[in-house]
This record gives structure tokens, C-alpha cells and sequence, in this order.
């Protein structure tokens, strides 16, 4: 018969406890979980979860993105996204585009529907992030975007840099 688990005893601090900044992390936890509310209440009455949000999201943002593209970007399966895709699509929020060089890809974007649940689900996040920068004080937004960036894995930051440059194009073309 094997005992029950006892409770640990009061941890003294170790080299590795100093090492890890709990702080922090819980933040992040917290603050994800928050950021993530609001979002999740708007995508709950389509019927629709977090992975329809970050497939619409980056739609939008991308329109055109291949369907190979995207998986990528997400790092997820074909299978994980092929659900979520068929209800976007389903549902009119996004259409799927024979590419024009190559009749296999799918070039994916939004519909009007879809462009405006994707603001609908951006502009309540976009305000928490703008309150939280005026409580903490926070002017420099090029430092926490530096931060942000610098939290990404380095082989995945040409992620960022593809959608930056695409946005640079297309302000360019506007102007």
C-alpha cells in the first residue's frame, strides 16, 4: 500500500528560484487571460473560439496570406485548420482564391462580414492595450514593441518582418 502524497515542506530559496522570474510570468499569464476576455465573449456568440479569432486575425491583416502561409504563421497542423478555415468560410467571413501562379495554392481573404468581426474583436483589445500603456506611464511604445519583438524565437521574427514590410508597401501605394 503506498502512502499518500504529503504536502511539501516550505521550499528554501534555490539558485534556479532566483533564476525564474514568477513574477513576470504570472503577469504575462494574467494579462493574456484579460486581453483574450473580451475577444472571447464577442467570438462565443458566433460560435466560434480563440483559433477562428487568430485565423480571422491574421486574414485580415494579410489578405492573400496562402493557406500554407498561414499555417506557418500559426504553427499548427493542416488538420487543425482545416475546421476552423471551413467555418470562416462557411459562415461568409473569409473566401478562398485559386492562386495566380499556382492553381493548387489558396490565397485566403476577408469579407466585408469578415473585416468587420475582425475589428470588432481588434478594438476592444487595441483599447485595453492603449489604457494600460496611460496607467503605467509608458510613452515609449517603440521600446515595448522592441520588447515584444524580442520575445518572438529569432528564427520566427521574418514573420514579423513580412508583415511589416507588406504594411510599409501598402502605405506606400496609398500615399
Amino acid at each position: 500500500m503506498t502512502s499518500p502524497i504529503q504536502p511539501s515542506e516550505p521550499r528554501q530559496e534555490t539558485e534556479v528560484d532566483d533564476e525564474v522570474d514568477f513574477t513576470l510570468i504570472e503577469l504575462l499569464f494574467f494579462a493574456y487571460r484579460d486581453f483574450t476576455s473580451d475577444p472571447d465573449a464577442i467570438l462565443a456568440s458566433y460560435g466560434f473560439g480563440r483559433a477562428h479569432h487568430r485565423v480571422l486575425h491574421f486574414v485580415n491583416r494579410r489578405p492573400g496570406l496562402t493557406v500554407a502561409e498561414l499555417l506557418e504563421v500559426l504553427s499548427i497542423t493542416k488538420q487543425s485548420l482545416a475546421r476552423v478555415l471551413k467555418q470562416l468560410v462557411d459562415t461568409g467571413h473569409i473566401v478562398q482564391v485559386q492562386g495566380p501562379r499556382d492553381r493548387r495554392q489558396r490565397e485566403l481573404y476577408p469579407t466585408k462580414k469578415g473585416r468587420a468581426l475582425a475589428l470588432a474583436l481588434a478594438l476592444p483589445q487595441s483599447r485595453r492595450i492603449h489604457a494600460a500603456l496611460d496607467e503605467a506611464g509608458i510613452e515609449d511604445r517603440a521600446a515595448l514593441e522592441r520588447f515584444l519583438r524580442a520575445m518572438v524565437n529569432p528564427e520566427l521574427r521574418t514573420q514579423l518582418d513580412r508583415r511589416s514590410s507588406k504594411a510599409t508597401r501598402e502605405q506606400g501605394e496609398e500615399e
